[in-house]
């Protein structure tokens, strides 16, 4: 059939006819140094333990993790984002903030192997309370409340002592108001001022950290953490945690999770021009691991695609399970 000029003015799939055309046209490029590897380092463990809800990951011995860095590094990864299991737990989560705990201990151990790799810690209570909420709790009968200002003094005192272990940057997890103010103060008058601060700024209280919770031994031991985590349904909100982080002092920004929230992502970028992290959570990673066993989907297109929709909605820095395959596939 033969066609009109006007007609042959509008053929898109030109440019996608030839696989390198494809490449040489492409809008974005996922790179090798966008992405953070998280990595669990256990106290009482003497060697990895594998993770049942996250297959090929693993509860890391102080030995092995250092292993599993050499990996990392070697594939390519340029960061990771480190969560600490102690042996003992309590109401305050005091091993959080002790000077030779497993997070102290394990930083340090790194560095000496691995001087240039980015290592960011996650600053939260969750793994260190024996009741698994982010901060200490005041509890009458069934009723319960988070102690907010409470809560940010002992961030701080954990921020300050992986500062001194040899973080490259800190990641406040915990959804308390104000924390990001006093970390940077405290960083401040401790000769700590270039160190910079990742916040969950926007951190929903989401159905898919579940493999986390288990991975992490964080479940709360009794009701929820949405008093502090943001409600799924809102997005404003998300830009006024933003705005109030970023004047406290954060000098990146993360939303978690990351593939529900790619409006969140785009509309943080849009409004403050600011680097933003995307956290890939456990329950995404699981799914796309669950489906790809049974067959469903195949494990790296999904992977690729997904991380495509975290940079063109405006995601920088991409906080992700598959850090590690994905530095292969980007090859």
């Amino acid at each position: 059939m033969t066609t009109t000029n006007a007609d042959n003015l509008k053929r898109p799939r030109r440019l996608r006819e030839n696989p390198h055309l494809r490449d040489l046209v492409r809008e974005i490029t996922v790179r090798r140094d966008q992405l953070i590897m998280p990595l669990f380092v256990k106290e009482s463990l003497q060697q990895a333990e594998p993770i049942a809800s996250m297959p090929g990951q693993f509860q890391h011995s102080e030995t092995s993790i250092l292993k599993e860095v050499g990996s990392v590094v070697h594939k390519g990864v340029r960061a990771i984002l480190l969560f600490g299991i102690p042996t003992i737990k309590d109401a305050k989560g005091s091993q959080a903030y002790e000077a030779n705990g497993i997070i102290q201990r394990t930083i340090k151990n790194i560095k000496k192997e691995f001087k240039e790799l980015i290592v960011i810690t996650d600053v939260c209570l969750c793994e260190y309370t024996d009741h698994g909420h982010c901060g200490p709790v005041s509890k009458s009968g069934q009723a319960y409340k988070i102690k907010n200002d409470e809560a940010v003094t002992l961030l701080t005192k954990i921020a300050l002592s992986h500062a001194q272990s040899g973080a490259d940057m800190v990641a406040p997890s915990d959804m308390m108001d104000h924390r990001i103010k006093k970390i940077r103060e405290t960083f401040d008058q401790n000769n700590f001022e270039t160190l910079p601060i990742l916040s969950y700024a926007v951190k929903y209280a989401s159905a898919f950290y579940g493999p986390f919770r288990a991975a992490a031994e964080s479940a709360p031991q009794f009701g929820d953490r949405k008093s502090y985590q943001m409600d799924p349904f809102n997005s404003d909100e998300a830009l006024k945690e933003v705005a109030l982080d970023l004047e406290e002092g954060a000098d990146l920004i993360m939303v978690k999770p990351a593939m529900p929230y790619l409006d969140i992502i785009r509309r943080i970028k849009d409004q403050f021009h600011i680097p933003v992290a995307a956290y890939q959570v456990s329950g995404e990673y699981a799914m796309i691991k669950a489906a790809a066993a049974q067959g469903y989907l195949d494990e790296k297109e999904a992977v690729m695609e997904s991380v495509a929709a975290l940079s063109r909605a405006g995601a920088n820095l991409m906080i992700t399970y598959f850090a590690k395959d994905l530095a292969q596939w980007l090859d």
